[in-house]
C-alpha cells in the first residue's frame, strides 16, 4: 500500500514542475528539445512540468543541469549548514571528557 503524498510535498512537487516549465520556456526550449537533452521522452517532460510524483528524481536533475542550475540540487541539504543536525550532534557531545589510564591524549 503506497502512503498518500503529504500536502507540503505535492506543493513543492507542482512548484518545481513549474518552475521547470517556465524556464524552459523563457530560454525558448520545447519540450521535444528538452526531453532529447535530458535523454528522456516528452511525456516524461509534460509530467515533470505538472509536477508528477513518479517522475524519478534524475530527470529533475538532468533538467537542472540543462538549464546551467545543477548547483541548486546539490545544495539542497547542505550538511555544513544543516542547523538542526548539528544542533542534534552538539547536545551529543560530552560534558567533560576524562582521561583513561594507559590512553594518551586525543591532542596532536
Amino acid at each position: 500500500m503506497e502512503l498518500p503524498l503529504p500536502t507540503p510535498v505535492e506543493r513543492a512537487l507542482r512548484k518545481l514542475g513549474g518552475d521547470i516549465s517556465l524556464a524552459r520556456r523563457r530560454r525558448h526550449i520545447s519540450q521535444a528539445s528538452l526531453a532529447e537533452r535530458m535523454g528522456a521522452s516528452v511525456s516524461t517532460v509534460r509530467r515533470m512540468e505538472q509536477g508528477d510524483p513518479r517522475v524519478p528524481i534524475h530527470f529533475f536533475a538532468r533538467a537542472l543541469h540543462v538549464f546551467g542550475e545543477i548547483r541548486a540540487l546539490e545544495d539542497v541539504l547542505d550538511t555544513p549548514n544543516d542547523d538542526i543536525g548539528l544542533t542534534l550532534m552538539d547536545e551529543q557531545v560530552p560534558k567533560r571528557v576524562r582521561r583513561t589510564a594507559g590512553h594518551r591524549s586525543g591532542a596532536l
